[in-house]
């Protein structure tokens, strides 16, 4: 299948590759369905592309490539919600929040995006963890 979206231009993907969040992600409940591909422009970074409104793209990125030791403890209730059996059937992201100067560039580590890669699902969990910051900068001024 083909997706033109707004931003990242054609992407092409497979029924298999959609990953379905039953809730929707916070401010946008309605959209369901979603594809996740690496940025072009940075392989830091990835697009958590809406295939509903081909306007909504989110930046994520890993949390393990930003915080050294970022864990956390998923609850047996959301693991069997999720269908997560191991920790690897699970990808863990979070949300970027972009802005025109580098040391404004944020992610949200206390709301991390959790995704069964088997079962191609997903929800945005709020961690108990209040050292993980709803706005942790990415990158250093002047950096």
């Amino acid at each position: 299948m083909e997706l033109k979206t707004k931003y990242h231009g054609v992407k092409h993907y497979d029924e298999k590759d959609i990953i379905t969040f039953k809730k929707g992600i916070p401010g946008l409940e309605h959209l369901k369905k979603y594809i996740i591909f690496p940025a072009e422009e940075n392989e830091m970074f990835y697009v958590l592309q809406s295939i509903e409104d081909l306007a909504i793209g989110i930046i994520l990125v890993s949390p393990f490539n930003v915080v050294g030791g970022y864990e956390f403890k998923l609850d047996e209730d959301k693991r069997q919600e999720l269908g997560i059996r191991s920790y690897e059937d699970m990808l863990v992201l979070n949300t970027v929040t972009l802005s025109s100067k580098i040391e404004n560039i944020t992610a949200n580590l206390k709301a991390p995006l959790i995704i069964n890669i088997n079962k191609k699902i997903g929800e945005q969990i709020i961690l108990d963890n209040s050292d993980y910051p709803i706005k942790y900068p990415l990158f250093e001024e002047g950096a």
